[in-house]
């Protein structure tokens, strides 16, 4: 029995190396089923949901105290942190957020204050968040999850979107390409819809590469999941993008929210009874040409581009496009 536990305490180390090999080679892609709905193959969880016991995995009524209903499924361990302008979940193996997660109106689109570019380590992270130093020489921006053009509209929001648990490392190709693209984009759909929610993060699992002292891991994906909870056109979207430069289409990326719960192990939006919103996407529930501008100041819109709110004679929401302030274009202006 010696002989047999001390083999096998030799073969330990090897089977942690060819495990560790194996999953280094997972990459995410995807696949249409049958109903031309994206989804995952060869997805992973989260590693620090994996390493939770699912004798702890159990919904807590901490979303409903809060009454947020952007916040995803949390276990009693988890302690999630609430900012003016966002809530996250911090993770510590990894020195970023596994989530971010908010509600933006279009009144919140409306800019009252300027980036500060003074970035901070967030005080409410009891392990200590990531630094200066850590992203110090790196290669990487240090990546809004929650933009900070989110949370231009209070002088603490602004700051509190430069804590570093609001950061992650992005290569300057994708921050400032696809990535600010895809945050102008649900931006204007705040607008549009009057209110929406989004939970964004990055990808996080194990063997990823690391920067800094306090060895902050380098996302190879980001996603972003974004809700319209207000009837009638209750809607939702997710996107998965890699962490490079990309002239694709915001629309390539988008993926089922199903799809991120499968990769992330994330449960978002628990509170939300309509599962078909997380299973379905469609594409065409959102607006994808002229993006509309955030408010100015004195409440006026700017340049506004919405789909028209009118109903067709066939009881379909109309298609057309317009910057009337009724939202409804010439055929619909006069309808009620």
């Amino acid at each position: 029995m010696k002989k047999y536990l001390f083999g096998l305490f030799l073969l330990l180390p090897l089977w942690s190396t060819v495990g560790a090999k194996v999953s280094d080679k997972m990459n995410y892609s995807f696949k249409s089923d049958s109903r031309g709905v994206k989804q995952p193959i060869g997805s992973r969880l989260f590693d620090s949901q994996k390493e939770k016991s699912s004798t702890d995995f159990s919904i807590t009524n901490l979303t409903q105290e809060k009454n947020h209903f952007e916040i995803p499924e949390i276990r009693p361990s988890d302690k999630v942190i609430y900012h003016s302008g966002y809530s996250l979940l911090y993770n510590e193996t990894h020195e970023q957020s596994n989530w971010i997660a908010y509600e933006l109106t279009d009144e919140e689109t409306i800019k009252q204050f300027n980036r500060t570019n003074k970035f901070l380590v967030d005080p409410d992270v009891s392990t200590h968040s990531a630094n200066d130093e850590d992203y110090k020489g790196s290669g990487y921006d240090r990546g809004h999850l929650a933009p900070a053009s989110d949370m231009g509209w209070s002088e603490n929001t602004m700051k509190e979107s430069f804590y570093y648990s609001n950061m992650s490392p992005q290569k300057p190709s994708f921050n400032r390409g696809i990535w600010k693209k895809l945050e102008e984009k649900v931006r204007s759909w705040a607008v549009e819809n009057k209110k929406i929610y989004i939970v964004t993060g990055p990808i996080l699992t194990i063997g990823l590469s690391k920067i800094g002292r306090d060895h902050v891991s380098v996302p190879k994906y980001f996603y972003k999941v974004i809700i319209d909870y207000t009837a009638p056109s209750i809607k939702g979207i997710a996107f998965v993008m890699p962490n490079e430069s990309s002239k694709k289409s915001l629309q390539s990326f988008a993926v089922t929210i199903d799809s991120v719960e499968h990769i992330t192990g994330i449960n978002f939006f628990p509170t939300m009874q309509d599962t078909a919103i997380e299973n379905t996407l469609c594409i065409s529930c959102w607006s994808w040409g002229s993006k509309a501008k955030a408010k100015s100041k004195n409440g006026a819109k700017l340049n506004v581009s919405v789909q028209c709110s009118g109903i067709t004679k066939k009881g379909a929401r109309c298609k057309r496009k317009t910057t009337n302030p009724s939202g409804k274009c010439f055929s619909h202006q006069h309808v009620n």
